[in-house]
């Protein structure tokens, strides 16, 4: 064999090796073959699984609504019923009122009286119950978180500023103002200014 030929021969055993499959994708490395089945069946469950997680979330969304739905509601009638105790506790004291009304024509003053402080403690009681309380105003320093003043009055038996009238009581539900009281306040009297002249003879 002449080296022409020789060298002809390793180039196209070198062309053989490069196009060989191992070359390409090296040893090991075959390209996969799926099942067509197979991957039919993973195709239909994932379907499967997703149409499931679709409804799972459709629930918990109408689960969501209905619970905002129920809290609006409830919020809705915890403002239209809040007083509903308290307005069943008054009535017993629009009952004592009415009938004291009618009796006032031929029931003597001391039993008038009396009625009326019975009613009048069971109103209290009833605002006790829903912690209605009485502002402090009497001989107490103006505050004007708590009093609204109505006048000022001059005063040399008491300090400024304090309450010597009350005017209309004033209330607290829970320790918050829902009425201020009305009072009147005391000031400092005015001193009259300059002195008197003695007259001479």
């Amino acid at each position: 064999m002449s080296n022409e030929q020789k060298s002809a021969s390793e180039d196209d055993l070198a062309v053989t090796q490069d196009v060989s499959p191992d070359s390409e994708y090296g040893e090991g490395n075959e390209i996969p073959e799926g099942d067509p089945k197979e991957l039919h069946a993973l195709l239909t469950d994932a379907r499967n699984k997703a149409d499931e997680h679709w409804d799972q979330c459709l629930r918990l969304q109408a689960d969501i609504e209905n619970l905002r739905k129920r809290k609006e509601r409830d919020v809705a009638n915890a403002h239209k019923f809040a007083l509903d105790k308290f307005a069943v506790d008054l009535l017993p004291v629009r009952d004592s009122l009415e009938m004291g009304l009618a009796a006032a024509d031929s029931a003597e003053a001391a039993k008038l009286r009396e009625g009326s402080e019975l009613t009048l403690k069971m109103l209290a009681s009833a605002m006790d119950k829903y912690n209605i309380k009485e502002v402090s105003a009497l001989n107490e320093q103006f505050n004007p978180e708590y009093h609204e003043a109505m006048s000022m009055q001059e005063r040399e038996d008491v300090s400024p500023n304090t309450v010597v009238t009350v005017v209309q009581k004033g209330y607290l539900l829970n320790d918050r103002l829902i009425r201020p009281a009305m009072v009147i306040v005391s000031r400092a009297a005015v001193q009259p200014s300059g002195g008197q002249l003695d007259e001479q003879a």
